[in-house]
C-alpha cells in the first residue's frame, strides 16, 4: 500500500471516529453534518484512489462509469432546478393554502429567474465596477447557502435513520394546528399514528407501557386545546386513557419541549428515564434542538409527509435554523458583503 494511500485511509479513519464520537455524544446538532461531510469527502479520494491503485480494469471501468453517472445527474438537477421549483410551486399551489410557507419553492423560482437575467444581461446596463460587487456578492451568498442547507439536510437525514430503543418511559407527541379548530390534520394525525405504532409495537415486544404525552395549546383559532384533540384521536386508536397525559400550553416547538420536561420532572423528580418525541420527519431535527435547548433528554422519530410538501417544509425548517443561529450567520453576511465592496472598489479604480 502506498504512502498517500495509507495517509487517506488515516485520515478517513480519524474523521470517521470524529463524527461517530460527536454523533452518539450529541446527536442533536449541525456539527454532526460538518463531521459527517468532512468523513465523506476524505472516503470519495480514498475510494478513487485504492480503485485506480488496484489494477483491476472491470472496477475502474464500472466505477468511472458510475461516477460520470452521479456528475451527469448533479448537473441535471442544477440545470433544471428551474423547472423543479416550478413544477413544485404548481402541486404546492393546487393542493394546500396559499400561504406565505407554502409558497417558498414559489419564491426561489422567481428570485432564481431574475438573478440568472441579471446574470447575462446585467453587465451591458449596470457599471463594471458594481456588476463586479453584486456578482461576488450573490456567488459567495449563494454559495454559502447551499453549504449551510446541504448540511442542515445530512444533519436532518442522519437524525432521521436514527433506531430507538423499545425501552421508553415517555412518548411525547408534538401538536400541530388543528382543521376547524377542533379535528386532527393528516399531518398532525400521521405524528399521533408514528407515536401510537412504537406504544404497541414496545408493549407487544417487551411488556412495558409507555406514557404518551399529548403536547400542544390552543391557538386562537382553535376550539381547543391541541392536547385534548390528540388524546382523544390517540385513545379512539386503541390506547388506553390511563396511558396518556396532556400538555395543553404550548404554542411552539420550543415550549413542547420545556413544559413536557417540567410535565415528566412533576411526575418522576430527578429520577432518570426514557423518552422519545413524535413529529413529522421534516420537522424532526429542529425539534431535537430544542429538545437539548430546554433539557429534555430525548431524541425523535419522524412520521412520514407527502414528497410535495417536503421541499416548502425542508426550506421553512432551515430558515429557522439560519434564526435560530442568526449571530453566526450575520458575521458569514458581513464577511461576504465586505469582500463584494473591496471587488466594487477595486474594479472602480483599476
Amino acid at each position: 500500500m502506498s504512502a498517500p494511500l495509507i495517509f487517506l485511509c488515516l485520515l478517513t479513519a480519524a474523521l470517521g471516529c470524529v463524527f461517530a464520537i460527536s454523533d452518539v455524544v450529541e446527536p442533536r446538532r449541525l456539527l454532526n453534518g460538518v463531521w459527517f461531510n468532512l468523513w465523506l469527502l476524505a472516503l470519495l479520494p480514498t475510494l478513487a484512489f485504492a480503485i485506480l491503485s488496484s489494477g483491476q480494469r472491470l472496477l475502474i471501468a464500472v466505477c468511472a462509469t458510475l461516477f460520470i453517472l452521479a456528475v451527469l445527474l448533479i448537473f441535471a438537477v442544477f440545470a433544471l432546478h428551474l423547472v423543479w421549483l416550478a413544477w413544485n410551486a404548481i402541486v404546492v399551489w393546487r393542493r394546500e393554502q396559499h400561504s406565505l410557507g407554502n409558497m417558498l419553492t414559489l419564491g426561489l423560482f422567481l428570485g432564481f429567474a431574475v438573478l440568472e437575467l441579471g446574470a447575462s444581461f446585467g453587465r451591458q446596463f449596470l457599471p463594471a465596477w458594481l456588476y463586479a460587487g453584486l456578482a461576488v456578492f450573490f456567488g459567495l451568498g449563494i454559495t454559502y447557502v447551499l453549504v449551510t442547507l446541504y448540511n442542515f439536510l445530512t444533519a436532518l437525514v442522519l437524525y432521521n435513520l436514527r433506531g430507538h430503543r423499545l425501552n421508553q418511559d415517555y412518548l411525547i407527541v408534538l401538536g400541530a394546528g388543528l382543521i376547524d379548530g377542533h379535528r386532527v390534520s393528516p399531518l398532525l394525525a400521521a405524528r399521533i399514528n408514528a407515536g401510537i405504532a412504537f406504544y404497541h409495537k414496545q408493549r407487544r415486544k417487551t411488556g412495558k407501557r409507555a406514557v404518551m404525552i399529548f403536547s400542544g395549546g390552543r391557538g386562537s383559532d382553535e376550539a381547543l386545546a391541541e392536547g385534548v384533540a390528540m388524546q382523544r384521536y390517540a385513545v379512539a386508536h386503541g390506547v388506553p386513557a390511563a396511558d396518556t397525559l396532556i400538555e395543553d400550553r404550548s404554542t411552539t416547538t420550543y415550549e413542547n419541549m420545556r413544559f413536557s420536561a417540567a410535565m415528566i420532572r412533576e411526575y418522576r423528580g430527578d429520577q432518570r428515564y426514557h423518552a422519545l418525541f413524535f413529529t413529522n420527519n421534516y420537522h424532526l431535527f429542529r425539534a431535537g434542538v430544542y429538545a437539548r435547548l430546554a433539557g429534555l433528554p430525548a431524541n425523535g422519530k419522524g412520521a412520514p409527509t407527502s414528497f410535495y410538501f417536503l421541499p416548502n417544509a425542508v426550506i421553512r425548517e432551515y430558515l429557522a435554523m439560519v434564526l435560530l443561529h442568526k449571530r453566526r450567520h450575520a458575521i458569514a453576511g458581513g464577511v461576504i458583503t465586505l469582500l463584494a465592496v473591496v471587488t466594487a472598489v477595486g474594479q472602480a479604480f483599476n
